[in-house]
C-alpha cells in the first residue's frame, strides 16, 4: 500500500526502525499511545512513564534523529515508487503477522500477491551443485503442473537461491526475492538483471530495510524470519552441516510451518545439513513436487477441476461457496488467511463459517483454522 501522502508515513518509518521494534511491540505499544505522531512527539519522560520503561526508544533525542532519517527515507520513496506496507494495512502478508518478530514495514517493488494460497520458500547452500540446480528446475516445473495460486520465495543469493527464482522465472511462477538491504542497491551486483526480470515477471523485491542503511552480515541472518514468515513450508535443497539455510529452516519450525528437505549422499559436503535435518525430524524428506503437494495436502489443478463439476450442496450461497472453493485448494486455513484471500469483512465470514459448519461442509480446528469435511 502506497502512503505516500500521507502525514503518518515519515513516522511510520520512524516508528518502525526503532531498535527493537517488532510486530508485538508495536502493537503493545499502540495500544498505549493513539499514534506513531504521538510517540514522536511526546516528552521523555512522559514516554518513560507511559511504557513503565527506561529505553534507547524513549530517549526524544534518538527519536528525533529517526524522524529525521525517515523523512529523508520518504524522498526516495517518492522518487522511486517504492511500495510501503505496513502491519496495519489489510494486505499485510498474513502469514507474517503471526511471526511476532515480524517486520512492522515493508518496502517493496514489483506485483505480487503475498497472500496468495500456496506460498513456499526455497534456501539452499550458496556453493549449489549440479545436483541441487536440476532439483530447483525440475521442482519448479513439476509444481507449475501440479498446483496453481503458488508463489516461490528466496533470497537472491548465490546459488539456490538465484536458481530457484530463475527456475519460477521460466516457468512462469511469481517469485519473491527477500532483501537484506534496502532497495537502493542490489547485493550481489551479477543478480540485478535476475532483479529487474522478478519485478516485470509478476514478482517482488521485498525487505525491511531502508535506503539509508548499511549493508551489514547479520542482515543476511535477519532477513530468514521473512523469508520463513511469508511461506506455508520452507524446502531445504542444499546445505552443509552448518549454514543460513538451516537457520532459515529453524525460523520455520519456531513459526510452525512445515520444513521439507532434499537428501543426498552421505559423504557429500552439501547434503550433510539436508541429511542431519531429516535424521532428526527436523523436516520431512522430499524427493519431488508431488511429495511436497501431497505432505502439505494441497488440492492438484486435476483434483480442483474435478471437484468443481460437483455440486456439494444443494442450496448454498455464492459466498458459501467461496468458501468450500478456496478450502478445497487448501488444506486447513486460519481464519485471518481466509480473510484476506477471500476479501471477505470478517463478520460476514464468521456467519458463514458458521452456517457452513451447521451444514456439516466444514469442521473448525483449534486455533481458528478450519477444513473442509
Amino acid at each position: 500500500m502506497q502512503l505516500f501522502n500521507n502525514h503518518l508515513l515519515p513516522y511510520r518509518i520512524a516508528f518502525a526502525s526503532l531498535r527493537g521494534m517488532g510486530y508485538d511491540l508495536a502493537q503493545k505499544i499502540l495500544d498505549i499511545i493513539p499514534s506513531e505522531q504521538d510517540f514522536f512527539n511526546i516528552s521523555e519522560k512522559e514516554l518513560q512513564h507511559l511504557l513503565h520503561t527506561k529505553v534507547k526508544m524513549t530517549e526524544y533525542t534518538y527519536r528525533q534523529e529517526q524522524l529525521e532519517r525517515a523523512h529523508k527515507e520518504c524522498e526516495f520513496i517518492n522518487k522511486n515508487n517504492i511500495d510501503i506496507t505496513y502491519f496495519s494495512d489489510s494486505n499485510y502478508p498474513a502469514r507474517l503477522s503471526h511471526a511476532q518478530d515480524a517486520p512492522i514495514l515493508l518496502y517493496s517493488k514489483g506485483n505480487c500477491n503475498l497472500n496468495a494460497s500456496k506460498i513456499i520458500s526455497i534456501v539452499g547452500t550458496r556453493h549449489a551443485t549440479t545436483y541441487g540446480k536440476i532439483f530447483c528446475d525440475t521442482f519448479i516445473k513439476e509444481l507449475k503442473e501440479l498446483i496453481d495460486d503458488v508463489v516461490i520465495v528466496s533470497g537472491l543469493a548465490y546459488g539456490i537461491d538465484i536458481y530457484a527464482h530463475r527456475a519460477a522465472l521460466e516457468y512462469s511462477i511469481p517469485t519473491v526475492a527477500v532483501l537484506a538491504h534496502g532497495l537502493n542497491t542490489i547485493y550481489p551486483a551479477t543478480h540485478r538483471k535476475d532483479a529487474a526480470e522478478i519485478i516485470n515477471k509478476n514478482g517482488l523485491l521485498i525487505t525491511d530495510y531502508n535506503s539509508s542503511d548499511n549493508i551489514h552480515p547479520a542482515n543476511f541472518v535477519a532477513r530468514n524470519r521473512i523469508v520463513a514468515g511469508l511461506s506455508d513450508c520452507t524446502v531445504v535443497v542444499e546445505s552443509a552441516e552448518k549454514g543460513g539455510s538451516l537457520i532459515t529452516a529453524g525460523i520455520a519450525s519456531s513459526y510452525n510451518r512445515d520444513v521439507f528437505a532434499l537428501p543426498g549422499r552421505a559423504n557429500d559436503t552439501y547434503s550433510r545439513g539436508c541429511n542431519k535435518l531429516i535424521r532428526n525430524n527436523s523436516a520431512s524428506l522430499i524427493t519431488s513436487a508431488n511429495d511436497l503437494v501431497s505432505a502439505m495436502r494441497w488440492k492438484t489443478i486435476d483434483t480442483q477441476k474435478n471437484s468443481r463439476q460437483m455440486q456439494i450442496f444443494p442450496d448454498i450461497t455464492p459466498e458459501e461457496q467461496r468458501i468450500i472453493d478456496y478450502l478445497q485448494q487448501n488444506h486447513e486455513t486460519h481464519i485471518n488467511i481466509l480473510c484476506n484471500a477471500l476479501a471477505m469483512p470478517m463478520s460476514q465470514l464468521m456467519s458463514t463459517l458458521i452456517e457452513l459448519e451447521f451444514k456439516s461442509l466444514i469442521i473448525s480446528l483449534p486455533g481458528a483454522k478450519y477444513t473442509l469435511i
